[in-house]
């Protein structure tokens, strides 16, 4: 299973991105300060990875309005890390599914990899098989990555504070 996006140019200026971190849990959560409207399907797209690692995705009428790491991937940590130049400011809206229109929840079990600079302000979360993708920017600081087929490939969280056990 893929999680399939609708792309549309971006509309006006993007949401900020609320980080908190759950110091007990380890949980960190990225909130789009402003949410926006749309049509799709609305609940949660969980992505399990084989290691046991979950990012959830919080969808409403189609939009992402949030991104929790709930269980972290191995994070392979690179001296620098940067999303590539031309970042294109779209909005992304995740449709119904036809044959299903009600689902609530969405749940795809893939290989999920994740990277940060060495600040860990910048990380990567890969789903799936690698594969060329491009990036573009649903929140000021909420990139995706999307394969050649629309489908989501990749996320990337930038500008996130450090963990509060590391204040």
């Amino acid at each position: 299973m893929h999680i399939a996006v609708r792309v549309e140019p971006a509309a006006g200026t993007l949401p900020d991105v609320d980080y908190r971190w759950d110091p007990d849990t380890d949980i960190l959560t990225a909130n789009l300060k402003a949410r926006g409207v749309g049509e799709g399907m609305s609940g949660s797209v969980g992505v399990e990875g084989s290691d046991g690692s979950w990012l959830i995705f919080d969808v409403s009428a189609g939009r992402i309005n949030g991104v929790e790491v709930a269980v972290w991937p191995s994070v392979r940590k690179r001296s620098t890390l940067a999303p590539p130049p031309g970042v294109e400011d779209v909005r992304v809206t995740l449709p119904s599914r036809q044959s299903q229109p009600d689902v609530a929840a969405l749940e795809l079990d893939t290989s999920l990899f994740a990277e940060s600079d060495s600040s860990e302000q910048t990380i990567h979360f890969l789903l799936g098989k690698p594969r060329v993708t491009r990036v573009v920017r649903i929140a000021r600081d909420i990139l995706l990555d999307l394969d050649a087929n629309t489908r989501l490939a990749g996320v990337w969280l930038l500008n996130v504070p450090p963990f509060p056990a590391d204040l």
